[in-house]
């Protein structure tokens, strides 16, 4: 039967690693306090602790107490010489013989030290070997079962401290990476705004000049058709520089009490004569759950133009259109559905289609869906899309009710 105050001892070590491994993200600091706390509850000569290193499949040593820097100097240990079919079976594995047992691996060394009996805790999370906490003896004692409840208990939350740490170190790899990807898309972006407008004076230049050398050739001279294409060119290639620009100033709305839907007819009615000519039936059904909110009524007529002429030019010829607005049960959030039965998007560009430049288009810049993507999310919404090739496509703009 334990004593009350050997209880109250490990109960005050437990309690102190707990709060150290729920209030830090330093693994090295909590590693070091468990050995320290290991050795002196135990009344050991000291401890260590490995942890598996996944690329090399080796037991690294992490933290360490109680041993000289002599017999710590040796390499990491292989997986093979340490876990084997007992540790996996037992919650705890104790080595009376330093010299003769196969599972020390510089066993000469070990008795130099003055080691004469280890306890090894492998730390298992999840069914996974994490690493293995080893507790040094200076004599063989027998061990209380409370003594080996506490080791046991240390050892599972070891194994929950290193699992934690990880998963700190993988989320903080992801924020460097896209912490970096953002910043080279930043520095693009104000490159791009750059070459923009020092190629946008010359356009506009040569935009003057060919239009009015067109007006002075004749009808049926053979110039005349090369002129046209140059301004035709040059045309496209403001248009392109405008999306450029407005793509790389990403402006902050400038929000006012509007309805969706007046946006969404005024945009129609800017197209009009595109769905005329293409024979595209265009069919609106509007909930009357919608009512005003906080909008920037110009940007979110470019996000609608842009989704319906995306629209229009996926069914090229004769097709129909579907603007629809709904409204979630709790009416917090609107929604607003572009849909059209045109040629849809083939699975693989379906990630692709919002990234800067990315068109599929002969004749697209591939910034459209990048501005209007943006737009959304400074209204604090969504943009998705869900498409099948030959059964056509659909743009869901998801807004806030209330802001």
């Amino acid at each position: 039967m334990p004593s009350s105050g050997k209880i109250e001892i490990f109960y005050t070590a437990f309690r102190e690693i707990s709060n150290v491994i729920h209030s830090s993200t330093r693994a090295d600091e909590v590693l070091e306090l468990i050995v320290w706390k290991v050795t002196e509850t135990l009344a050991a000569k000291g401890a260590l602790l490995r942890i598996l290193n996944l690329e090399t499949e080796r037991f690294e040593l992490n933290a360490a107490y109680g041993l000289s820097d002599a017999y710590l100097s040796k390499g990491p240990v292989t997986r093979q010489s340490i876990i084997t079919e007992v540790y996996k079976q037992k919650s705890y594995v104790i080595i009376e013989d330093v010299l003769k047992d196969p599972r020390i691996q510089y066993p000469r060394e070990a008795y130099q030290e003055g080691i004469r009996m280890v306890l090894d805790l492998p730390l298992v999370f999840r069914d996974n070997i994490a690493g293995l906490l080893r507790v040094y003896f200076p004599e063989s004692r027998p061990f209380e079962e409370d003594e080996l409840d506490f080791a046991v208990a240390l050892a599972q939350q070891c194994a929950c401290a290193i699992d934690k740490a990880r998963l700190i170190e993988e989320q903080q790899a992801r924020y460097n990476q896209l912490a970096l990807h953002t910043e080279k898309l930043s520095a693009l972006g104000r490159m791009a705004a750059g070459i923009a407008h020092e190629i946008n004076n010359p356009l506009a230049g040569v935009l003057l000049y060919s239009s009015n050398l067109s007006k002075k050739i004749p009808d049926d001279s053979p110039l005349k058709e090369g002129m046209e294409i140059i301004i035709r060119e040059t045309q496209r290639c403001k248009i392109i520089i405008q999306e450029l620009l407005e793509f790389a100033r990403d402006r902050e709305p400038k929000k006012a009490k509007a309805d969706i839907h007046p946006i969404i007819d005024r945009a129609v009615s800017m197209l009009e004569n595109e769905f005329r000519l293409r024979r595209i039936d265009l069919q609106k059904s509007y909930s009357k759950k919608i009512h005003t909110c906080m909008l920037d009524e110009n940007q979110l007529q470019q996000v609608f133009v842009n989704l319906l002429l995306n629209a229009a030019h996926a069914i090229d010829q004769q097709g129909t259109i579907e603007i629809r607005t709904r409204v979630d049960p709790a009416g917090h959030r609107m929604f607003i559905e572009v849909q059209d039965d045109g040629c849809g998007i083939p699975p693989e560009n379906l990630n692709k289609i919002f990234e800067p430049f990315f068109s599929t288009k002969k004749n697209g810049s591939g910034l459209g869906l990048a501005v209007s993507y943006g737009i959304v999310q400074n209204h604090r919404g969504e943009l998705t899309v869900e498409s099948q090739p030959d059964k056509g496509t659909c743009f869901t703009i998801t807004l806030p009710m209330r802001q």
